[in-house]
């Protein structure tokens, strides 16, 4: 009894390591198909069949994702025809996969490449530097961390620069704009002006309206018998170049005692006689 219990226990311990043992065997088979595949993209992409070639670097990659060599060789081949967008993705996958820092080192390089393709400078440095922790000595990479520094400080000096001149030439357009509200501020200005003294215009023709009109009132006003107030009920006031009443009384009274006179003289004159007419005496 006890000799068949020790029996299943030592079956059971010895089933875990076995499935191990064959699951390693099964991931050294596929990276070594992988591996060949990889071998097979090499020489076509050195025949220049490019389509052959990322195939066989396709079949590599499903095969095992610990051949971190296929993705960047897949990688180089889509560098060489510009096909950058797919060239960084692969570098990616290479460099996520890759266990050897060289490896780390050659994927983070070409991204770098990559972004240095695309003028993306600031990500560049950041993929050199990377590329240098996992191989400080490599010259090549050095050099391009210092070109991409360079060339991302002259980016910012061109886009300080730039933003200047669109602040500058922002500013400009706001004072033409401005210039041009006062313009027209000043137009319409000039046009309440014009129409305020065509307003002054009239109003001057009607006061000589009315002045005139005045005038004629007040040679109505002449022409009209005075009215009679209160204190000159009784007293008429004369017209103009006319003669008072008093006057016309002194003249008449005047005038009778002048013709008294001349009545008197003829009246002498009768009394004394008719001169006598004598005739010769033949």
């Amino acid at each position: 009894m006890k000799k068949i219990t020790y029996l299943i226990l030592i079956f059971i311990v010895s089933t875990p390591l076995f499935a191990q043992e064959e699951d390693l065997k099964a991931k050294e088979k596929s990276l070594k198909n992988s591996k060949n595949y990889t071998w097979e993209g090499n020489k076509k992409l050195s025949e220049d069949n490019f389509i052959a070639a990322e195939a066989d670097y396709r079949v590599a990659i499903s095969e095992s994702p610990e051949n971190a060599i296929a993705p960047f060789n897949l990688g180089n081949a889509y560098y060489n025809n510009e096909t950058y967008s797919e060239a960084f993705g692969r570098f990616k996958e290479a460099g996520v996969s890759a266990t050897a820092k060289t490896e780390k080192h050659n994927a983070y390089h070409n991204m770098g490449n990559v972004f240095m393709k695309r003028k993306d400078y600031a990500k560049a440095v950041e993929a050199y530097k990377e590329a240098l922790r996992n191989d400080p000595t490599d010259e090549e990479t050095r050099y391009n961390l210092a070109l991409a520094k360079e060339l991302l400080k002259k980016d910012e000096e061109n886009k300080d620069k730039n933003q200047d001149n669109k602040d500058e030439q922002d500013k400009e357009d706001k004072k033409d704009q401005d210039k041009e509200g006062d313009n027209e501020d000043e137009k319409d200005q000039d046009k309440k002006d014009e129409g305020d003294k065509g307003d002054e215009g009239d109003q001057d023709d009607k006061g000589d309206k009315k002045e005139d009109e005045g005038d004629g009132d007040d040679k109505k006003e002449q022409n009209k018998k005075p009215e009679q107030g209160d204190n000159q009920k009784d007293q008429p006031q004369p017209k103009p170049n006319q003669l008072s009443k008093q006057q016309v009384e002194n003249l008449l009274r005047a005038m009778q005692n002048a013709e008294k006179k001349v009545q008197e003289k003829i009246d002498a004159k009768k009394v004394q006689g008719a001169k006598v007419k004598t005739e010769k005496d033949w």
